[in-house]
Protein backbone atom coordinates (compact mmCIF):
# COMPACT_ATOMS: atom_id res chain seq x y z
CA UNK A 1 0.00 0.00 0.00
CA UNK A 2 3.25 2.46 0.49
CA UNK A 3 3.64 2.60 -3.31
CA UNK A 4 0.33 3.04 -3.80
CA UNK A 5 0.20 5.89 -1.87
CA UNK A 6 3.22 7.46 -2.99
CA UNK A 7 2.30 6.74 -6.87
CA UNK A 8 -0.96 8.54 -6.31
CA UNK A 9 0.74 11.39 -4.89
CA UNK A 10 3.06 11.65 -7.54
CA UNK A 11 0.15 11.57 -9.90
CA UNK A 12 -1.88 14.17 -7.99
CA UNK A 13 1.32 17.03 -8.07
CA UNK A 14 1.71 16.37 -12.09
CA UNK A 15 -2.21 16.70 -12.71
CA UNK A 16 -2.45 20.10 -10.42
CA UNK A 17 0.68 21.27 -11.95
CA UNK A 18 -1.30 21.33 -15.32
CA UNK A 19 -3.21 24.39 -15.58
CA UNK A 20 -6.70 22.74 -16.52
CA UNK A 21 -8.72 25.66 -15.85
CA UNK A 22 -12.03 25.80 -18.00
CA UNK A 23 -11.92 29.68 -18.78
CA UNK A 24 -12.91 29.65 -22.39
CA UNK A 25 -9.58 28.43 -23.84
CA UNK A 26 -9.59 26.38 -26.83
CA UNK A 27 -7.03 23.77 -25.07
CA UNK A 28 -7.49 23.20 -21.54
CA UNK A 29 -7.84 19.37 -20.43
CA UNK A 30 -5.60 18.03 -23.47
CA UNK A 31 -2.06 18.31 -21.54
CA UNK A 32 -3.96 16.07 -18.98
CA UNK A 33 -5.50 13.98 -20.55
CA UNK A 34 -2.48 13.23 -22.57
CA UNK A 35 -0.81 12.57 -19.73
CA UNK A 36 -3.64 10.41 -18.54
CA UNK A 37 -2.87 8.58 -21.32
CA UNK A 38 0.53 7.98 -20.88
CA UNK A 39 0.11 6.30 -17.79
CA UNK A 40 -2.58 3.86 -18.89
CA UNK A 41 -0.75 2.62 -21.99
CA UNK A 42 2.17 2.27 -19.88
CA UNK A 43 0.84 -0.53 -17.66
CA UNK A 44 -0.97 -2.32 -21.05
CA UNK A 45 -4.41 -0.41 -21.18
CA UNK A 46 -6.11 0.87 -24.43
CA UNK A 47 -8.30 3.87 -23.73
CA UNK A 48 -10.46 5.68 -25.74
CA UNK A 49 -9.49 9.75 -26.07
CA UNK A 50 -12.56 11.48 -27.38
CA UNK A 51 -14.12 14.99 -27.13
CA UNK A 52 -15.70 17.40 -29.30
CA UNK A 53 -12.46 19.54 -29.93
CA UNK A 54 -8.87 18.65 -29.98
CA UNK A 55 -8.49 20.45 -26.94
CA UNK A 56 -11.01 19.30 -24.75
CA UNK A 57 -10.79 15.53 -24.53
CA UNK A 58 -11.89 12.96 -22.00
CA UNK A 59 -10.24 9.72 -21.43
CA UNK A 60 -11.68 6.09 -21.15
CA UNK A 61 -11.15 2.84 -20.68
CA UNK A 62 -13.16 -0.54 -19.90
CA UNK A 63 -11.39 -3.08 -17.43
CA UNK A 64 -13.19 -6.41 -17.89
CA UNK A 65 -14.70 -7.81 -14.61
CA UNK A 66 -15.38 -11.44 -13.73
CA UNK A 67 -19.53 -11.02 -14.36
CA UNK A 68 -19.98 -9.09 -17.00
CA UNK A 69 -23.85 -9.49 -17.76
CA UNK A 70 -26.21 -7.72 -15.22
CA UNK A 71 -27.88 -9.09 -12.60
CA UNK A 72 -31.22 -8.51 -10.96
CA UNK A 73 -31.35 -9.49 -7.40
CA UNK A 74 -35.04 -11.23 -7.01
CA UNK A 75 -35.67 -9.81 -3.85
CA UNK A 76 -34.63 -6.37 -3.53
CA UNK A 77 -34.66 -5.69 -7.55
CA UNK A 78 -31.00 -3.71 -7.21
CA UNK A 79 -29.58 -4.61 -11.14
CA UNK A 80 -26.39 -5.13 -10.80
CA UNK A 81 -23.70 -4.58 -13.39
CA UNK A 82 -20.76 -2.69 -14.68
CA UNK A 83 -19.20 0.01 -12.32
CA UNK A 84 -18.51 3.77 -13.56
CA UNK A 85 -15.35 4.89 -11.92
CA UNK A 86 -14.90 8.79 -13.09
CA UNK A 87 -13.39 12.34 -12.45
CA UNK A 88 -12.85 15.67 -14.16
CA UNK A 89 -9.55 16.98 -15.03
CA UNK A 90 -10.60 20.53 -15.28
CA UNK A 91 -11.01 23.08 -12.40
CA UNK A 92 -12.20 26.41 -12.05
CA UNK A 93 -9.71 29.66 -12.19
CA UNK A 94 -7.55 30.50 -9.37
CA UNK A 95 -6.69 33.78 -9.09
CA UNK A 96 -2.77 33.46 -7.94
CA UNK A 97 -2.56 36.77 -6.10
CA UNK A 98 -5.57 35.96 -3.61
CA UNK A 99 -3.26 32.30 -2.79
CA UNK A 100 -0.52 32.41 -0.35
CA UNK A 101 1.29 29.55 -2.53
CA UNK A 102 1.35 28.80 -6.18
CA UNK A 103 -1.93 27.69 -7.29
CA UNK A 104 -0.39 25.47 -9.77
CA UNK A 105 2.60 24.68 -8.06
CA UNK A 106 1.45 21.17 -6.07
CA UNK A 107 3.37 22.10 -3.32
CA UNK A 108 3.84 19.87 -0.27
CA UNK A 109 3.42 22.12 3.19
CA UNK A 110 2.51 21.47 6.35
CA UNK A 111 1.02 17.86 5.89
CA UNK A 112 -1.30 18.97 3.14
CA UNK A 113 -1.06 19.38 -0.75
CA UNK A 114 -1.97 22.95 -1.43
CA UNK A 115 -3.05 23.43 -5.21
CA UNK A 116 -6.12 24.16 -7.34
CA UNK A 117 -7.70 20.40 -7.94
CA UNK A 118 -5.75 19.06 -5.06
CA UNK A 119 -9.72 18.81 -3.85
CA UNK A 120 -11.78 19.42 -6.70
CA UNK A 121 -10.98 16.80 -7.73
CA UNK A 122 -7.52 15.85 -8.85
CA UNK A 123 -6.85 13.75 -5.84
CA UNK A 124 -9.63 11.42 -6.71
CA UNK A 125 -8.18 11.18 -10.34
CA UNK A 126 -4.97 10.63 -8.71
CA UNK A 127 -6.20 7.41 -6.69
CA UNK A 128 -8.19 6.40 -8.71
CA UNK A 129 -5.22 6.10 -11.34
CA UNK A 130 -3.16 5.08 -9.30
CA UNK A 131 -5.84 1.90 -8.00
CA UNK A 132 -6.14 1.25 -11.83
CA UNK A 133 -2.76 0.83 -12.46
CA UNK A 134 -1.92 -1.24 -9.58
CA UNK A 135 -4.92 -3.26 -10.92
CA UNK A 136 -3.29 -3.27 -14.52
CA UNK A 137 0.27 -4.30 -13.30
CA UNK A 138 -1.32 -7.18 -11.21
CA UNK A 139 -3.62 -8.52 -13.96
CA UNK A 140 -5.96 -8.29 -11.46
CA UNK A 141 -9.48 -9.17 -12.55
CA UNK A 142 -12.55 -7.09 -10.71
CA UNK A 143 -15.73 -8.66 -9.64
CA UNK A 144 -17.85 -6.31 -12.12
CA UNK A 145 -16.88 -4.40 -15.22
CA UNK A 146 -15.19 -1.15 -14.13
CA UNK A 147 -15.50 2.04 -17.08
CA UNK A 148 -12.58 4.52 -15.70
CA UNK A 149 -13.27 7.77 -17.22
CA UNK A 150 -11.69 11.24 -17.01
CA UNK A 151 -14.26 13.66 -18.06
CA UNK A 152 -13.51 17.27 -19.52
CA UNK A 153 -15.50 20.28 -19.29
CA UNK A 154 -17.49 19.09 -15.74
CA UNK A 155 -16.72 22.84 -14.20
CA UNK A 156 -18.87 24.44 -17.03
CA UNK A 157 -22.18 21.79 -16.97
CA UNK A 158 -20.25 18.83 -18.87
CA UNK A 159 -21.41 19.81 -22.25
CA UNK A 160 -18.29 19.39 -23.76
CA UNK A 161 -17.19 15.85 -21.73
CA UNK A 162 -19.58 13.32 -19.75
CA UNK A 163 -22.58 15.09 -21.50
CA UNK A 164 -21.10 15.34 -25.08
CA UNK A 165 -19.65 11.38 -24.44
CA UNK A 166 -23.35 10.11 -23.13
CA UNK A 167 -24.89 11.38 -26.33
CA UNK A 168 -22.54 10.84 -28.90
CA UNK A 169 -20.48 7.39 -27.29
CA UNK A 170 -23.29 6.07 -25.39
CA UNK A 171 -21.96 2.63 -25.98
CA UNK A 172 -18.68 3.56 -23.84
CA UNK A 173 -20.82 2.34 -20.85
CA UNK A 174 -22.75 -0.13 -21.81
CA UNK A 175 -23.73 -2.45 -18.97
CA UNK A 176 -22.63 -0.25 -16.58
CA UNK A 177 -25.75 0.02 -13.13
CA UNK A 178 -23.89 2.45 -11.17
CA UNK A 179 -21.05 4.88 -11.01
CA UNK A 180 -18.92 6.82 -8.12
CA UNK A 181 -17.48 9.99 -8.64
CA UNK A 182 -17.38 13.25 -6.59
CA UNK A 183 -18.45 14.97 -3.71
CA UNK A 184 -18.78 12.95 -0.84
CA UNK A 185 -17.32 9.87 1.06
CA UNK A 186 -15.04 12.70 3.55
CA UNK A 187 -15.72 13.10 6.64
CA UNK A 188 -16.73 15.77 9.05
CA UNK A 189 -17.07 15.38 13.10
CA UNK A 190 -21.04 15.09 15.61
CA UNK A 191 -19.98 15.39 19.15
CA UNK A 192 -16.57 14.07 18.46
CA UNK A 193 -17.24 10.98 16.18
CA UNK A 194 -16.07 10.75 12.71
CA UNK A 195 -18.76 10.68 10.41
CA UNK A 196 -18.56 10.13 6.37
CA UNK A 197 -21.36 11.22 4.43
CA UNK A 198 -22.27 9.40 1.34
CA UNK A 199 -23.57 11.52 -1.13
CA UNK A 200 -26.68 9.22 -2.25
CA UNK A 201 -28.13 12.21 -4.43
CA UNK A 202 -28.77 15.77 -6.13
CA UNK A 203 -30.16 19.14 -6.32
CA UNK A 204 -31.66 19.92 -9.55
CA UNK A 205 -29.31 22.39 -11.59
CA UNK A 206 -31.27 25.38 -13.70
CA UNK A 207 -29.12 27.94 -14.38
CA UNK A 208 -31.67 30.87 -15.68
CA UNK A 209 -31.33 34.24 -18.34
CA UNK A 210 -33.51 36.87 -17.99
CA UNK A 211 -34.31 39.72 -20.42
CA UNK A 212 -36.42 42.78 -19.79
CA UNK A 213 -37.25 44.60 -22.55
CA UNK A 214 -38.40 48.70 -22.28
CA UNK A 215 -38.46 52.29 -24.08
CA UNK A 216 -34.77 53.73 -24.37
CA UNK A 217 -34.96 57.38 -22.95
CA UNK A 218 -33.30 59.94 -21.21
CA UNK A 219 -32.70 59.73 -17.57
CA UNK A 220 -34.50 62.60 -16.78
CA UNK A 221 -37.73 61.95 -18.21
CA UNK A 222 -40.90 59.93 -16.78
CA UNK A 223 -40.40 56.06 -17.80
CA UNK A 224 -43.25 54.09 -17.12
CA UNK A 225 -41.37 50.73 -19.23
CA UNK A 226 -38.26 51.24 -17.87
CA UNK A 227 -36.40 47.47 -18.39
CA UNK A 228 -33.73 47.66 -15.51
CA UNK A 229 -36.80 48.51 -13.19
CA UNK A 230 -38.81 45.20 -14.79
CA UNK A 231 -35.64 42.89 -14.63
CA UNK A 232 -35.17 44.39 -10.95
CA UNK A 233 -38.77 43.97 -9.51
CA UNK A 234 -38.60 39.95 -11.15
CA UNK A 235 -35.25 39.67 -9.59
CA UNK A 236 -35.77 40.90 -5.98
CA UNK A 237 -38.98 38.66 -5.95
CA UNK A 238 -36.93 35.71 -7.02
CA UNK A 239 -34.27 36.26 -4.29
CA UNK A 240 -37.61 37.07 -1.62
CA UNK A 241 -39.28 33.49 -2.65
CA UNK A 242 -40.26 32.08 0.60
CA UNK A 243 -39.72 28.14 -1.11
CA UNK A 244 -40.96 25.82 1.66
CA UNK A 245 -39.17 22.99 3.95
CA UNK A 246 -38.54 19.90 1.97
CA UNK A 247 -37.07 16.83 3.44
CA UNK A 248 -36.02 13.78 1.24
CA UNK A 249 -35.91 10.32 1.93
CA UNK A 250 -31.95 11.05 1.74
CA UNK A 251 -31.76 14.31 4.25
CA UNK A 252 -34.55 12.98 6.46
CA UNK A 253 -32.30 9.98 7.22
CA UNK A 254 -28.55 12.28 7.53
CA UNK A 255 -30.92 14.29 10.43
CA UNK A 256 -31.99 11.17 12.11
CA UNK A 257 -28.63 9.60 12.00
CA UNK A 258 -27.16 13.08 13.78
CA UNK A 259 -29.73 13.14 15.76
CA UNK A 260 -28.91 9.96 16.96
CA UNK A 261 -25.34 10.76 17.29
CA UNK A 262 -25.39 14.37 18.57
CA UNK A 263 -28.54 13.62 21.62
CA UNK A 264 -30.11 16.55 20.00
CA UNK A 265 -33.88 16.40 18.67
CA UNK A 266 -35.53 15.72 15.23
CA UNK A 267 -38.69 17.15 14.28
CA UNK A 268 -38.63 17.04 10.48
CA UNK A 269 -40.92 20.32 10.75
CA UNK A 270 -39.26 22.51 12.89
CA UNK A 271 -36.38 24.98 11.19
CA UNK A 272 -35.16 25.63 14.46
CA UNK A 273 -34.74 21.79 15.54
CA UNK A 274 -33.34 21.12 11.71
CA UNK A 275 -30.73 23.80 11.79
CA UNK A 276 -29.33 22.74 14.70
CA UNK A 277 -29.04 19.54 13.58
CA UNK A 278 -27.50 21.00 10.22
CA UNK A 279 -24.67 22.68 12.98
CA UNK A 280 -24.18 19.79 14.47
CA UNK A 281 -22.61 18.82 11.34
CA UNK A 282 -19.36 21.19 11.40
CA UNK A 283 -18.25 22.23 8.51
CA UNK A 284 -20.46 19.92 6.15
CA UNK A 285 -23.21 22.39 6.88
CA UNK A 286 -22.20 24.86 3.92
CA UNK A 287 -23.59 21.30 1.66
CA UNK A 288 -26.00 20.41 4.06
CA UNK A 289 -27.88 23.39 4.87
CA UNK A 290 -28.95 23.95 1.20
CA UNK A 291 -30.55 21.07 1.03
CA UNK A 292 -33.45 21.34 3.35
CA UNK A 293 -35.66 23.58 0.66
CA UNK A 294 -35.55 24.95 -2.95
CA UNK A 295 -32.35 27.23 -3.51
CA UNK A 296 -32.64 30.60 -6.06
CA UNK A 297 -29.39 32.91 -5.89
CA UNK A 298 -29.01 35.56 -8.23
CA UNK A 299 -25.87 35.73 -10.35
CA UNK A 300 -25.81 38.54 -12.47
CA UNK A 301 -27.54 41.52 -12.99
CA UNK A 302 -26.31 44.14 -16.13
CA UNK A 303 -28.06 46.38 -18.56
CA UNK A 304 -27.56 50.50 -19.85
CA UNK A 305 -23.98 52.37 -20.55
CA UNK A 306 -24.24 55.84 -19.03
CA UNK A 307 -25.64 56.86 -15.97
CA UNK A 308 -28.22 58.88 -17.57
CA UNK A 309 -29.30 56.75 -20.48
CA UNK A 310 -32.52 54.55 -19.91
CA UNK A 311 -31.45 51.84 -21.62
CA UNK A 312 -34.16 49.49 -23.89
CA UNK A 313 -32.82 46.11 -22.55
CA UNK A 314 -31.55 44.35 -19.37
CA UNK A 315 -30.25 41.34 -18.80
CA UNK A 316 -29.88 38.74 -15.92
CA UNK A 317 -29.07 35.23 -14.41
CA UNK A 318 -30.39 32.85 -11.88
CA UNK A 319 -28.74 30.01 -10.51
CA UNK A 320 -31.84 27.52 -8.86
CA UNK A 321 -31.12 24.87 -7.22
CA UNK A 322 -34.41 22.56 -6.98
CA UNK A 323 -35.43 19.48 -4.34
CA UNK A 324 -35.73 16.31 -6.56
CA UNK A 325 -39.22 15.73 -7.65
CA UNK A 326 -40.52 19.17 -7.22
CA UNK A 327 -38.12 20.33 -10.70
CA UNK A 328 -41.97 20.82 -11.95
CA UNK A 329 -43.47 22.80 -9.60
CA UNK A 330 -40.20 25.17 -9.07
CA UNK A 331 -39.91 26.04 -12.82
CA UNK A 332 -43.71 27.42 -12.84
CA UNK A 333 -43.51 29.33 -9.77
CA UNK A 334 -40.22 30.88 -11.66
CA UNK A 335 -42.39 31.63 -15.05
CA UNK A 336 -44.69 33.32 -12.73
CA UNK A 337 -41.92 35.76 -10.57
CA UNK A 338 -40.29 36.72 -14.41
CA UNK A 339 -44.08 36.49 -16.43
CA UNK A 340 -43.49 39.42 -18.94
CA UNK A 341 -39.36 38.66 -19.68
CA UNK A 342 -37.52 36.51 -22.12
CA UNK A 343 -36.32 33.35 -20.26
CA UNK A 344 -33.61 31.52 -21.14
CA UNK A 345 -31.28 28.31 -19.71
CA UNK A 346 -27.99 27.80 -19.84
CA UNK A 347 -27.98 24.86 -18.30
CA UNK A 348 -31.27 22.39 -16.79
CA UNK A 349 -30.46 18.88 -15.13
CA UNK A 350 -33.35 17.21 -12.92
CA UNK A 351 -31.75 16.24 -9.41
CA UNK A 352 -31.97 12.77 -8.17
CA UNK A 353 -31.80 10.22 -5.44
CA UNK A 354 -30.47 7.08 -5.33
CA UNK A 355 -31.21 4.10 -3.19
CA UNK A 356 -29.46 4.24 0.68
CA UNK A 357 -29.64 0.64 0.68
CA UNK A 358 -28.49 -2.22 -0.99
CA UNK A 359 -25.45 -4.07 -2.41
CA UNK A 360 -23.66 -1.43 -3.58
CA UNK A 361 -24.26 0.79 -0.42
CA UNK A 362 -22.94 -1.96 1.36
CA UNK A 363 -19.52 -2.11 -0.32
CA UNK A 364 -18.56 1.61 0.17
CA UNK A 365 -19.91 1.77 3.57
CA UNK A 366 -17.68 -1.72 4.01
CA UNK A 367 -14.64 -0.52 2.32
CA UNK A 368 -15.07 2.85 4.61
CA UNK A 369 -15.05 0.54 7.97
CA UNK A 370 -12.91 -1.37 7.10
CA UNK A 371 -10.08 1.41 6.49
CA UNK A 372 -11.81 3.75 9.25
CA UNK A 373 -13.38 0.81 11.95
CA UNK A 374 -14.70 3.89 13.87
CA UNK A 375 -16.10 5.59 10.72
CA UNK A 376 -19.93 6.43 11.14
CA UNK A 377 -21.52 6.64 7.49
CA UNK A 378 -24.59 8.51 6.83
CA UNK A 379 -26.08 9.41 3.49
CA UNK A 380 -26.47 13.32 2.48
CA UNK A 381 -28.69 15.00 -0.72
CA UNK A 382 -25.45 17.25 -2.66
CA UNK A 383 -26.76 21.01 -3.02
CA UNK A 384 -24.26 21.34 -6.28
CA UNK A 385 -24.35 19.14 -9.42
CA UNK A 386 -22.11 16.67 -10.78
CA UNK A 387 -21.22 14.31 -13.85
CA UNK A 388 -23.27 11.98 -12.20
CA UNK A 389 -26.32 14.00 -13.53
CA UNK A 390 -25.94 12.78 -17.06
CA UNK A 391 -24.76 9.17 -16.26
CA UNK A 392 -28.38 9.19 -14.94
CA UNK A 393 -30.07 9.45 -18.30
CA UNK A 394 -28.61 5.79 -19.07
CA UNK A 395 -30.43 4.48 -16.27
CA UNK A 396 -26.96 4.77 -14.31
CA UNK A 397 -27.43 5.57 -10.50
CA UNK A 398 -24.23 7.75 -9.57
CA UNK A 399 -22.99 8.40 -6.01
CA UNK A 400 -20.37 10.74 -4.19
CA UNK A 401 -18.03 8.19 -3.07
CA UNK A 402 -14.17 10.03 -3.12
CA UNK A 403 -12.84 8.91 0.33
CA UNK A 404 -11.39 11.64 1.96
CA UNK A 405 -10.20 11.68 5.80
CA UNK A 406 -9.75 15.30 7.17
CA UNK A 407 -8.81 15.95 10.94
CA UNK A 408 -11.26 17.87 13.08
CA UNK A 409 -11.86 21.42 12.58
CA UNK A 410 -10.85 21.79 8.71
CA UNK A 411 -13.34 23.00 6.53
CA UNK A 412 -13.58 20.49 3.37
CA UNK A 413 -16.42 21.64 1.87
CA UNK A 414 -14.73 25.47 2.05
CA UNK A 415 -11.84 24.12 -0.03
CA UNK A 416 -13.98 23.70 -3.41
CA UNK A 417 -13.62 26.43 -4.99
CA UNK A 418 -11.62 28.21 -2.41
CA UNK A 419 -8.75 30.78 -2.25
CA UNK A 420 -5.55 28.13 -0.84
CA UNK A 421 -7.42 24.79 -2.12
CA UNK A 422 -5.45 21.59 0.06
CA UNK A 423 -6.36 18.23 1.04
CA UNK A 424 -4.28 16.29 3.73
CA UNK A 425 -1.36 14.39 1.89
CA UNK A 426 -2.13 11.26 4.37
CA UNK A 427 -5.90 11.46 2.52
CA UNK A 428 -4.34 10.05 -0.66
CA UNK A 429 -3.17 6.46 1.28
CA UNK A 430 -6.84 6.51 2.89
CA UNK A 431 -8.69 7.22 -0.31
CA UNK A 432 -6.58 4.75 -2.22
CA UNK A 433 -7.00 2.10 0.04
CA UNK A 434 -10.50 2.74 0.63
CA UNK A 435 -11.42 2.89 -3.37
CA UNK A 436 -9.23 -1.13 -4.08
CA UNK A 437 -11.37 -1.82 -1.25
CA UNK A 438 -14.32 -0.92 -2.37
CA UNK A 439 -13.44 -2.55 -5.59
CA UNK A 440 -12.74 -6.18 -3.86
CA UNK A 441 -15.88 -5.98 -2.68
CA UNK A 442 -18.33 -5.20 -5.71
Amino acid sequence: MAELYAEALDIAQQLIRFDTSNDGRDIIEKPAADYIMDLLHEVGLEPDYLGPTPGRPSVVVRIPGKKREVEVDPETGERRGGVVIHGHTDVVPAVAEDWSVDPFGAQIKDGYLWGRGAVDMKNMDAMILAVVREIARTGYVPPRDLVVAMFADEEAGGHMGCQWLVSQHPHLFDGATHAISEVGGYNTYVDGKRVYLLQTGEKSLTWYTLRAEGKAGHGSQVNDDNAVAKLARAMAAIADEPWPLALTETVTKLLNGTAQLSGLPFDPQDEKTLRALVDALGPARAYVGATLRTGANLTSMNGGYMANVIPSAAQGSVDVRAIPGTEREVGARIAELTEGLTVGMLHDADGYECSTEGSFVDAMVGALKEKDPQAYVLPYLLSAGTDNKALGSLGIAGYGYSPVRVPEGFDFPAMFHGVDERVPVDSLSFGSQVLREFIDRL
